[in-house]
Formats: C-alpha cells, structure tokens, sequence
C-alpha cells in the first residue's frame, strides 16, 4: 500500500529537465528512503483554500490532503500563529491560559468520560504515548491492529503499522486482524467476522503467553482502503479487548474534527466509547500538533510513576492555532458542510458508476470516501492498474487525490472540509473525462 502512487525510476526520462534535476538533488540530500506521489511528481510552491500552485502557476484541486483540513493558509490560522508567535512561545512547563482554554474547549467536544489531554507534536508521538500508558495501566504488552493499518513511524508504532510494508518488521506483540469490508460480505458478516477475528487474536497473545494491552484502530480504517460501515460494527471487537483486561485506543488522526460529517469524531459513529483517543494531522492546520484525548483514571498511575514532557507539544502558538481550528469548524458549519458535500460527491460517483462498469463500490462518510475500482463488477476483482490510472490523469487534470487499500484499488478521496459543490463538480467531471479516456 505504502508504494500505490508514488514516483519511481521508470518514469525519470519522461519528465523535463528541470523536474529532473530536482530531483536528482532531492535524493543526493534526502537520501533514499522518500517517496514522490505520482508519476510525474508535483512542484508545489503555493497553497490557498482548496487549491495548490506549482512553480509554473498551475493550479491543482485538491482533493486529498486533510492536513490543512480548514484550507491551505487559513487566513485565521494564520493569524493565530502570527499574533501568539509574535508575543510569547515557550512550553508547557510555564503556566498558559491558551493552553489550558485550548484544552477545555477541546476535551468538551468528547464524552465527558475523556476528560484529560496530553499534547504531542505528531500522530506517531500521540500514539507511542498511548502504548506506554496502556501497557502502564494493563500490565500488558499485545497490541491489535487492522492488516494494513497505519498508525506512525516512530519505532514502537511503526512495529504495529503494517501498511509501511514487509521491510518494517512487525513487533512479536502484534497481532492482525483483516478489516471489515461490507462490499465482498454482507454488513452483519462483517461486523460479526471483526469480532471473531479481534477474539482470535487475542486468544492468539494469550496462548503465547502475551498480555493484551490494547486494540488500536484508524476508525474509517483509511489505509485498509475506506471502511465506514456498517455503523456499529467496532463494538464486538471492543468488547472483546476489554473482556480481555485491554483498552480500545480510537486514532481519530484522520477521521477527527468533523470529517466524517455526522459526527465530530469518528468512534461515535460507531456508538463505542474509547479508553483513549490519539489525534493530529488537521489539529492545527498543519503547525505540528497532536495529542492524546483519555480517561483520567487511565493516566494516574503512569502520571504518578513517569513525568511527562514534550519541548514543543501543546506550546503556546500551537495551542492558538488549535483554538482557531475549532472555532472555524463551528464558524463556517465545516461539519454540516461536509456531510452534505461529502453526499453529493457519493451519489456524483454512484452516477459516474452506471457508465463505467470499473467503479465497483462508492462509500464513505462526510468527506472521507472510497470508490474502489474493479476489473470484474460481478466478481469484485480488484483493479489497481486501472486505479494508478485514474489517479495520474486526474493529476494531469489539475485535482490531486490518492489512492489506498490492501490491493491498491480504492480511491481515497481526503479533501480540505471548505471543499464545496462546485468543487465537487469540478472532481466528477476530471473523473468522467478520465475513466472515459483510460
């Protein structure tokens, strides 16, 4: 999954020569390890709204990137920075009231069982914190995950994100379990086959003589290819890790703050309540923010025992750039705006589906949707090559989108919540004229 989309070597000679040299210096100070979306990779030099300009004055819909999630260059968020860097930043270890009103005003749109926050600069920050406190609290080490999740690169949590490829090793305390997909089974076997396959691996721990600490999973499972439903279907696994002494870790990195449009996060549309909830991307627009959302009974122990600090985690300027962010999803109705967008870019696919019989299945929540391509509509089978193609020729149509899943063939549409109807309109019709042309 890790490698759907991305530039490789095959392509160099097709691309002119500027694009060339840059990135032959890009991998002469770089190194090897990064990757480039795309065929023919994208110079970008200027980002506003939903839109992004490359060095020639290009300009690409975005369709992907829930990073800046209020819009590149939010002009409140970056006013925010402005101002906060403009005065003070320094850290948590100073008392700050806009951290602590930052934190009030976040913890209050959770349940009021997750009551506590502990900022980081990352998700994979956020998440290798929940792992030390839930081995803390449990007393055990056994981590369950979907088979291509991702969950971030430091090296406790990149040993439990599979989709970083069979070169990352998976540690001996993690287990996989498949996730649901209602498209090849029916949503009760899919609920009840999730279930089964978190009691398994569980059993699985237990019988090596591993202590379950936790079951952690992305809640529109994004990287295993877009699974929003059936609602509900997360309580039967979640039952089962708590059964077991374990906790339910929600990662609301890229479903969170209003993207799956019915809800503000995306557990609750699964009507599940976290032990602990980890968060980042969209937290602040794009200034490195992140945290870890959790019940207070959960932190005492490791609080009393281990002190926790993060030089940059929660600072000033972050936490101003993440009040903004909240007040501008509920200024401009950002989660409204994106269940009815997020429809209307559905039922546009569901259309575009009558003509090409390689749209096999659209779903999603809000925007954050899947439209999985296939070979055979009546066999499922999946197409990826088809999907590389759609994906680059919408590139070449000026919208920028992605693609994910385990066989590679599901489009992943991620757009900044300001996407609107008639960016939608802009993306079905780049995508008809692309699928008619492939």
């Amino acid at each position: 999954m890790a490698m759907v989309n991305a530039f490789n070597a095959e392509n160099f000679e097709k691309l002119s020569a500027e694009e060339q040299r840059l990135i032959e210096r890009r991998e002469r100070v770089l190194g090897p390890a990064y990757r480039l979306f795309y065929e023919r990779p994208v110079h970008i030099v200027r980002g506003e709204g939903i839109w992004l300009y490359d060095a020639a004055g290009r300009k690409y819909l975005d369709a992907y990137n829930n990073v800046a999630s209020m819009g590149h260059c939010h002009p409140r968020v970056v006013d925010a920075i402005a101002r906060q860097t403009a005065t003070l930043n320094t850290h948590t270890r100073y008392m700050h009231e806009g951290i602590l009103e930052y934190a009030e005003q976040l913890v209050a749109t959770f349940p009021s069982h997750l009551s506590q926050v502990m900022f980081t600069c990352t998700g994979s920050e956020a998440n290798d914190l929940a792992v030390r406190i839930a081995r803390q609290f449990t007393g055990g080490t056994g981590i369950i995950v979907t088979s291509l999740a991702y969950h971030g690169l430091t090296g406790a949590v990149a040993e439990f994100s599979p989709s970083l490829g069979e070169f990352v090793n998976l540690g001996p305390h993690v287990r996989t379990v498949r996730a649901p997909d209602a498209y090849r089974v029916s949503p009760e076997e899919a609920k009840t086959r999730f279930g089964q396959d978190v009691q398994a691996a569980i059993d699985d721990l237990e019988r090596h003589g591993i202590k379950p600490a936790m079951l952690i999973v992305d809640t529109i499972f994004s990287s295993d290819g877009v699974v929003p439903d059936p609602k509900g279907f997360l309580k039967p696994a979640v039952d089962a890790i708590r059964e077991a002494g374990g906790l339910f870790v929600a990662d609301e990195v890229q479903p969170g703050f209003g993207r799956t449009g019915e809800t503000m996060w995306g557990f609750q549309r699964h009507g599940v309540a976290p032990d602990i909830v980890t968060l980042g991307k969209p937290m602040a627009n794009g200034y490195p923010m992140a945290g870890v959302v959790l019940r207070p009974e959960i932190v005492a122990e490791f609080g009393a025992k281990a002190r926790y600090f993060n030089t940059f985690g929660g600072n000033p300027v972050a936490a101003a750039a993440g009040m903004t962010v909240l007040e501008i999803i509920k200024d401009e109705r950002l989660q409204e705006n994106a269940a009815e967008v997020g429809r209307y870019i559905m039922d546009g696919f569901k259309d575009l589906a009558r003509d090409f019989e390689c749209i096999g299945d659209v779903r999603g929540s809000g925007l954050f949707i899947g439209i999985e391509l296939v070979s055979d509509r009546q066999r499922k089978t999946p197409d990826a090559s088809k999907t590389s193609g759609l994906v680059n020729g919408l590139r070449e149509r000026g919208v920028l989108i992605s693609a994910s899943g385990p066989f590679g063939n599901v489009l992943k549409v991620r757009p900044p919540l300001v996407f609107s109807r008639a960016n939608a309109d802009q993306l079905l019709e780049a995508s008809r004229d692309t699928l008619a042309n492939l």
